[in-house]
């Protein structure tokens, strides 16, 4: 599996993927209403943000961005976000992918990670964070609508880089 740099012409496997994902209600709070031009400008990064593919003999596996949590006084930290596609689900293409997000920051000079929100029910999502150093700072109560849960709380994990 090679991860590499997203280049505008992946659009066309990585758009239903992203669709996929943000359809299903059950990780992202984003708004499954919204055309493909606006999730094309919500996943994509613009510099000096990143998005990458992670791909197998043509196939795009999954997709991640990550860039600056916040600006000004909150820049020296990183976030990053993760979709792989499902039939993709169990072969280590998100943890290949959260490395890879974690070298860059690195390589970026960014001192930390951090996740602003992780649905507590995405408990595979929760437990690769932790296995990788992540942990959970705090939890916003009843803050996302899952589909079949009901309101389930929104996670903050962070780790030091």
């Amino acid at each position: 599996m090679l991860i590499r740099e997203f280049g505008e012409a992946d659009w066309v496997q990585v758009r239903p993927i992203v669709e996929d994902v943000v359809t299903a209600g059950d990780t992202f709070p984003y708004d499954p209403a919204w055309p493909a031009e606006v999730l094309h400008d919500v996943w994509v990064e613009r510099p000096p943000g990143h998005t990458v593919v992670a791909e197998e003999d043509g196939t795009i596996l999954g997709t991640a961005k990550m860039g600056t949590n916040r600006p000004g006084p909150g820049s020296h930290v990183a976030t990053a976000s993760f979709m792989v596609a499902a039939a993709a689900r169990g072969r280590g293409v998100g943890r290949a992918l959260v490395e890879y997000a974690l070298d860059w920051a690195r390589r970026q000079g960014y001192a930390a990670m951090q996740f602003n929100a992780v649905a507590e029910s995405n408990a595979t999502a929760v437990e690769l964070y932790r296995r990788l150093g992540f942990t959970v700072i705090g939890t916003v109560p009843e803050a996302f609508a899952h589909p079949t849960l009901g309101r389930v709380g929104l996670h903050v994990m962070h780790r030091p880089l």
